[in-house]
């Protein structure tokens, strides 16, 4: 009997069995980038934790369809437009920016081998001549009685909107509370929510029914998940922060449209600084880029992510990274002593798995069945690596360890590579030095020797001397 999968769903505010709308298949969207600056590592934790929960899906033999949209024109968008290219043309000042950042975000995700989207639809591909879609969407709302167009803007109205606030736990009445109509808007109520914003003098705009202009942030989401994935999709992720009013304006304007939406939410809880939040002006802002400068190996930031629940708060700081650190060497060297096993052995026992490591690697999905439970599955992970050191002189066992062990880091998407840095010493420079060093234990130069050693520890190299010879290995 297949075991089931358990999701915390937003919406129920309790775990449910996954059961797909189509067996075995997963339409699945998780909110993207707005591209107008670097991404931090806040942004990098919840693409790997979606790449995770999507790897998973994989593994466990479903097909997955995975969106993640681009929001490419917005106030923030329009304003680092104004400033990085000052007076010219402005549309094609925010199409420099949005492209720049974007190819920044793509990098950044690709450094850190997160898989890309199966979709990634821009926000201005639903808006143009050959494609309005959203402004048919809006138009749907209009007339379904769930929007006005005011003065070229077109808002929905919260009051049509049957349990809204059922996402974040919230009543209509106590969200009045505290809310205002900001200049310049034309909305009946405080809690109504802008669908399409009327163009402003040399600003992006595109035609619509209630005249030039663009579409509000919400009501993206709505359209691509709709156009891509249907009126109804599995699962819907994004971060705790989106929960209101983003998600919950979403749940609103798509039934309002007549649609299901999304069965269960996703959200993972956000990244804190040394117990502070993320900004540029109390100089903590660590970009995916800093990250990686410092540090050469993503692996660490991803440990780093894994030692929590996804739904959870992760402080970050430079001593949780030392620790992912140590973590990360204690599965290298063992991974190390598994390889210097000759692969002869590896057809032969591969297949005879011990029961005490497949018993590790049951325990290691039954914690991501339990909605996702990374911490609980990286304890399996070291629990496999010390029963393998305890089994080392034990072929069999050690194969078998490796090959699992291999595939619980696939699922988690660890790879054991560093990124090379500039300056760091060659393979066959080190393969020369270790011949070195062997001539000068055999003329019992052990001083030199030992330097040797030592000299290649401070270039990030260390050595180990086994019966079959010495092994070598990059330190982390």
């Amino acid at each position: 009997m297949e075991r089931s999968i358990l999701i915390y769903n937003s919406l129920s505010r309790k775990k449910e069995e996954l059961v797909p709308l189509k067996p075995k298949e997963i339409k699945m969207y998780v909110c993207g980038p707005t591209v107008y600056d670097e991404a931090h590592i806040g942004h990098a934790r919840s693409a790997y934790i979606f790449d995770v929960i999507r790897r998973y899906l994989l593994y466990r033999g479903y097909k997955v369809t995975f969106v993640r949209n681009v929001t490419d024109v917005d106030d923030k968008i329009i304003d680092k437009a104004r400033r990085e290219f000052g007076e010219g043309d402005l549309n094609e000042a925010v199409r420099r920016v949005s492209a720049k950042y974007l190819g920044l975000y793509h990098k950044d995700m690709h450094g850190l081998g997160i898989l890309d989207p199966d979709f990634e639809p821009k926000a201005t591909e639903y808006v143009g001549e050959d494609r309005p879609l959203m402004q048919k969407f809006i138009g749907r709302l209009i007339d379904n009685g769930c929007a006005y167009a005011s003065r070229g803007d077109v808002y929905f109205d919260i009051k049509k909107a049957d349990g809204y606030g059922k996402l974040s736990n919230q009543e209509a009445e106590k969200m009045e509370t505290g809310a205002r109509v900001a200049s310049g808007e034309n909305k009946r109520d405080p809690l109504d929510f802008a669908l399409w914003k009327s163009a402003k003098p040399g600003e992006p705009a595109w035609d619509s029914p209630w005249g030039k202009g663009r579409p509000g942030w919400h009501i993206e989401c709505s359209v691509m998940s709709s156009d891509i994935l249907g009126d109804e999709f599995d699962i819907h992720g994004g971060g705790i922060d989106l929960i209101f009013p983003h998600h919950e304006n979403e749940i609103a304007q798509s039934e309002g449209a007549g649609k299901k939406f999304a069965r269960y939410w996703i959200h993972h809880g956000l990244l804190t600084i040394e117990g502070q939040k993320m900004s540029k002006s109390l100089g903590n802002f660590v970009t995916i880029g800093d990250f990686i400068s410092r540090y050469r190996n993503p692996d660490l930031l991803k440990l780093f992510f894994l030692s929590a629940h996804y739904s959870h708060p992760i402080d970050y700081s430079s001593s949780k990274i030392e620790e992912a650190r140590c973590a990360l060497e204690r599965i290298a060297i063992f991974m190390d002593k598994a390889n210097a096993v000759k692969f002869a052995f590896l057809r032969t026992l591969a297949k005879k798995i011990p029961d005490e490591i497949m018993r590790i690697k049951n325990k290691f999905l039954a914690s991501l069945d339990d909605d996702f439970n990374t911490p609980g599955a990286m304890a399996c992970v070291f629990e496999l690596v010390n029963a393998a050191n305890r089994n080392i002189s034990r072929v069999d066992f050690v194969i078998g360890a490796k090959v699992v062990l291999k595939e619980m880091l696939s699922i988690l998407n660890i790879t054991l590579e560093q990124a090379e840095s500039v300056g760091q010493i060659g393979e066959e420079q080190i393969k020369s030095r270790i011949a070195d060093r062997l001539e000068a234990k055999r003329a019992r130069d052990y001083a030199l020797a030992d330097k040797i050693r030592k000299d290649l520890e401070l270039q990030g190299v260390i050595l180990e001397d086994t019966r079959e010879g010495t092994t070598w290995r990059r330190k982390i």
